[in-house]
């Protein structure tokens, strides 16, 4: 069961996994994170970074970063063998969501997983008028907020 490590710039991190523990509450043992300061050194952060995979890796880990390019994304591409350790930039709540649904899944699944459940979890929704609700233009809408439009 690959343990799961997110190295974002603050307090992405840390958001992330609030939102994770509220859906999976049992996922704090296998999920660590690092928010990323401003005035954080890269090797201050690496070092960070370094003990908290030790603590969630099992022997296989998967690191999120936020952004591609960005210096939590360069601290991930270091900690990353490409056989115990892999990484995905462009973390997102879908991502997180599947890769926790499925983390008992081996390393190379887990990747895949996560890369689907970010991808089918950005859509564009239509935006459509509340069915079944009648629209009365110019009937002071403004006065009640509570009419959905």
């Amino acid at each position: 069961m690959p343990g799961l490590l997110i190295i974002a710039h603050a307090p992405m991190a840390s958001s992330l996994k609030a939102v994770a523990e509220h859906a999976f509450p049992d996922c704090a043992s296998r999920l660590a994170v690092l928010d990323v300061l401003p005035d954080m050194r890269t090797e201050e952060i690496e070092a960070k970074a370094r003990v908290l995979l030790a603590g969630v890796k099992s022997p296989d880990a998967l690191v999120f970063t936020d952004v591609f390019g960005a210096t939590p994304c360069n601290v991930a591409q270091r900690l990353a063998d490409g056989e115990h350790v892999k990484f995905i930039a462009g973390v997102n709540v879908p991502m997180l969501w599947r890769s926790l649904c499925y983390a008992d899944e081996p390393l190379d699944a887990l990747v895949a997983r996560a890369v689907a459940g970010a991808t089918q979890g950005v859509m564009q929704v239509a935006v459509s008028r509340p069915q079944n609700q009648a629209f009365k233009p110019g009937a002071n809408d403004q006065v009640h907020h509570h009419h959905q439009q």
